[in-house]
C-alpha cells in the first residue's frame, strides 16, 4: 500500500543529503515534497498541515546530534512524527508507540462487536479475529447479526468452519438484537470466553442502520466496539468513522485490505482526526492475515525502513524450534532428503506471500515494486509437485529414482523429465555442499546454495515485469529455492 508513498518520501529526503547545514529554505523545499506526497496518498488536509508544521518546527529548532548529517536528522523528525500522528501521544507529548490491545472483560465473556459498511470486509475479519484470539489462548464465539445481507450468515458459518470456531446462526424469527442477546447467553453456558457480533452493514451511512447498532450496544453493553474500515477507500473512510463514533462508543479500528494498491491515506489520518487507534490491520485473504497494529513499526513501512521486527514474529510464529534444530542436524551431517525440503518449504509459505515477506525487508520495498512475484510462487508449487509426485521411499533416498520413476514422477507433476533431472542434479549438489560446508573443506566450483531464486534469476530476485505485462523469466526448470 505505502511504496509509492515510501518512494516519494525518499527522493525529498535525497535532495537534502550531502548538505552540511541546513538553512530554512532547503527543509522547505523538502518539506515541500513530502506535503505533496502524503496529498497525493489522500492523507487529510489538516493532519498533513499539522505534520508539516510540527516537523519544520523541530528540524529549524534542534541542534544536529553528533555524527549524525542534516538530511539524517529531518528523517528522524519525519519518522516521529508519523508515529505520533499514527497513535497519539501522551500527557508529555511523546508519541504511543506500544500497540494498543483490545478491552478484554475482567469477567468472561468478553463482546467484541464489529460494525461498518457492506463491503469493508466485517464477515471476512471476524473470523480472522477469532483464528487471532485462538492463538492467544481464547474460546471465540461468532454471532451472525448480519439479517438484511443476502447470505450473511452462511457466509459466517463457512468462516467459522475454515478457522473451527463456533457460530451461533440461530436466527429465524429473530432480530439482530435477540440474537446478539442470545448469542452471549449462549457463550456463557458453554464456558466461551469471548463472543464476537458480526453486525449488519449498508452501502452508506444511515439512520436506520444506526439505531440497529445502538440497539445492540445498549441491550449487549460490549467490552469494544471495533469500526471495520477499508483502508482503500482512503478520505472516506475517515468519514465513515467520524460518523459512526459520533454514533457509538468506538474503541478502536482495524483497517482492512491493508496490502491492496490503495494509496494509504486512512491509515495516516483516521487516528489523528478521530482521536480513536488502531487496532488491527487485515493483510490479505487469508484467515491468518491480520497484524496487531504497531505505530512504529507501520511508520518504518510507511518511510520505506521495513519492518525486521513483524519479519521475526513472522517466523517464530511459523518455525517449529524442535523439528529446526533437528533439520539444522541432517544438514551438517549432510543426510538432508526431499522430505526435509518439502517440511522447509511448507513452513515458508506459513510465512505468507513472498511479496510481503520482501515488502518488510529495509530499503527492498520500494525497488520491488516492478516484480512480478507470480514467477518465484509458481515454481515453488512446481517443486512442491514434483516431490508430492514421488513415493516416501524416493523422498528418503532420493538415489533410488532411476529413468522410469523419473518418467513416472515427470507424468504425475505435470512436467517433463528434463525438469525432473535438473532438481535432483540440483538437489545432489545442494547435499554435497553441505557435506562439505559441515567437514571444513569449504566450497571450491560448488554452485550457489538454493536460497529464493525463480527461474534465471538471480539468488532472491524474483523476475521483473516487461513492459508489455509479461515476465523475463528463463525457459529452463531452475529450483525456486537457488
Amino acid at each position: 500500500m505505502f511504496e509509492a508513498l515510501a518512494e516519494k518520501l525518499q527522493n525529498a529526503f535525497a535532495k537534502l543529503r550531502g548538505n552540511q547545514k541546513l538553512t530554512e529554505a532547503d527543509v522547505d523545499a523538502a518539506l515541500r515534497e513530502v506535503r505533496m506526497a502524503l496529498l497525493e496518498a489522500d492523507v487529510n488536509f489538516k493532519v498533513v498541515k499539522n505534520f508539516i508544521a510540527r516537523v519544520k518546527e523541530r528540524a529549524m529548532g534542534e541542534n544536529i546530534l553528533e555524527g549524525l548529517q542534516p538530511a539524517h536528522m529531518v528523517i528522524k523528525f519525519v519518522h516521529e512524527e508519523m508515529i505520533a500522528t499514527l497513535s497519539g501521544t501522551d500527557a508529555e507529548g511523546k508519541p504511543l508507540t506500544e500497540a494498543i490491545p483490545l478491552a478484554m472483560a475482567s469477567k468472561p465473556p468478553t463482546v467484541l462487536m464489529l460494525c461498518g459498511l457492506q463491503g469493508a470486509g466485517k464477515t471476512t475479519l471476524a473470523g480472522k479475529l477469532a483464528a487471532h484470539l485462538k492463538k492467544l489462548g481464547r474460546q471465540p464465539l461468532l454471532a451472525a447479526c448480519d439479517l438484511q445481507r443476502p447470505a450473511a450468515v452462511k457466509q459466517l458459518e463457512v468462516v467459522g468452519g475454515q478457522v473451527k470456531v463456533p457460530v451461533f446462526s440461530q436466527t429465524t424469527g429473530k432480530t439482530p438484537v435477540q440474537v446478539a442477546t442470545e448469542a452471549v447467553e449462549f457463550a456463557k453456558q458453554n464456558r466461551l470466553d469471548v463472543v464476537i457480533l458480526d453486525t449488519a452493514g449498508r452501502l452508506h451511512v444511515d439512520e436506520a442502520l444506526m439505531e440497529e447498532l445502538q440497539a445492540i450496544q445498549a441491550q449487549t453493553q460490549p467490552d469494544e466496539i471495533l469500526l471495520v474500515l477499508d483502508a482503500m477507500t482512503g478520505q472516506d473512510a475517515v468519514n465513515v468513522a467520524t460518523q459512526f463514533n459520533d454514533a457509538l462508543s468506538v474503541g478502536g479500528f482495524v483497517l482492512t485490505k491493508v496490502d491492496g494498491d490503495a494509496r494509504g491515506g486512512a491509515a495516516i489520518s483516521v487516528r489523528a482526526v478521530v482521536g480513536k487507534p488502531i487496532k488491527l490491520v487485515g493483510i490479505g485473504e487469508k484467515m491468518d492475515a491480520l497484524e496487531v497494529f504497531h505505530p512504529e513499526r507501520m511508520a518504518s513501512r510507511i518511510l520505506g525502513m521495513g519492518d525486521v521486527l513483524t519479519l521475526i514474529e513472522k517466523a517464530e510464529a511459523a518455525v517449529d524450534e524442535k523439528q529446526a534444530a533437528e533439520m539444522e542436524k541432517k544438514l551438517r551431517g549432510g543426510k538432508f532428503d526431499f522430505e526435509d525440503f518439502l517440511s522447509m518449504q511448507q513452513q515458508m509459505k506459513r510465512l505468507g506471500p513472498l511479496e510481503q515477506l520482501f515488502k518488510l525487508l529495509p530499503g527492498v520495498g520500494t525497488q520491488l515494486k516492478d516484480v512480478d512475484w507470480s514467477v518465484p510462487e509458481k515454481e515453488m508449487a512446481k517443486v512442491e509437485a514434483i516431490i508430492r509426485s514421488m513415493t516416501a521411499k524416493e523422498r528418503r533416498s532420493p538415489e533410488l529414482i532411476n529413468g522410469s520413476r523419473r518418467k513416472r514422477i515427470a507424468t504425475g507433476a505435470g512436467v517433463s523429465v528434463q525438469e525432473i533431472n535438473q532438481l535432483l542434479n540440483q538437489f545432489e549438489q545442494m547435499r554435497r555442499m553441505m557435506r562439505a560446508m559441515s567437514s571444513g573443506k569449504g566450497m571450491p566450483g560448488m554452485p550457489p546454495m538454493p536460497g529464493m531464486r525463480g527461474m534465471g534469476q538471480q539468488p532472491g530476485a524474483p523476475s521483473k515485469k516487461k513492459k508489455d505485462g509479461g515476465s523475463s523469466g528463463g525457459g529452463r526448470f531452475k529450483l525456486p529455492f537457488r
